[in-house]
């Protein structure tokens, strides 16, 4: 799974790689938390146009019932995605890209799990496949999102057995067209290639939420991958 990740990107860098027609806030977030409101980037149904909209990460179907018991989701398998019920209605219809510059994983270190910090090479922004929901509340709607993930590939699994499904910028427009055909969709969900992905361990800080800073990506020993 992703519990955590990272965005630290300017406007004019955020409005570039998800196509958006005017240039949002600068995001310095250094460990974002699931129950957190994050920028997420949806697609319009009427008129097809971008924008970036403060999302809460953990998914809560819309149509469950407020003081029902289900939890909030913070990931979607892939390769279930389209037939589980809590993120069937989702998948067909409300897809979004969520924003990232790196995440974190805990592997394995003697009796112990030590975060990892996962990052492109050139420290560039990407983007994350997710879905969202909006329910309707008394008060106010609650819009929430979770995170896709797929199987590791072989620079992750030394770390991990799961990844997030990190898309290309040519394939956004298809994730967010409600008429992509499942097929398509599948071969985005494969595990991707990251020959321009580099991973280092840092602090064991991160596993506290309320620490978010700089200082949460720094690395905790010499060498990268």
């Amino acid at each position: 799974m992703c519990g955590r990740f990272v965005l630290d990107a300017p406007g004019d860098v955020l409005r570039d790689l998800l196509g958006l027609s005017h240039r949002p806030p600068s995001v310095s977030r250094f460990n974002i938390a699931p129950s957190q409101e994050v920028p997420v980037c949806r697609s319009s149904a009427e008129t097809g146009t971008r924008t970036l909209d403060d999302l809460r990460w953990g998914l809560i179907p819309s149509w469950m019932k407020p003081g029902g018991t289900l939890r909030a989701m913070i990931n979607a398998r892939s390769e279930t995605v389209a037939v589980k019920p809590f993120f069937r209605d989702a998948f067909k219809k409300r897809r979004c890209l969520v924003p990232a510059t790196g995440f974190y994983e805990w592997a394995k270190d003697g009796g112990e799990k030590r975060p990892i910090y996962f990052f492109r090479k050139d420290r560039a922004p990407f983007a994350i496949a997710g879905l969202w929901e909006s329910r309707p509340s008394a008060e106010t709607g609650v819009e929430s999102f979770c995170l896709l993930t797929s199987a590791a590939n072989a620079f992750m699994k030394p770390y991990h057995h799961r990844m997030p499904v990190v898309l290309d910028a040519e394939h956004f427009e298809a994730w967010l067209d409600p008429s992509t055909d499942f097929t398509s969709l599948d071969s985005l969900s494969a595990p991707r290639p990251w020959d321009d992905m580099s991973a280092y361990p840092v602090s064991r800080r991160v596993n506290d939420p309320t620490n978010d800073d700089p200082s949460c990506i720094e690395a905790d020993a010499a060498g990268e991958r």
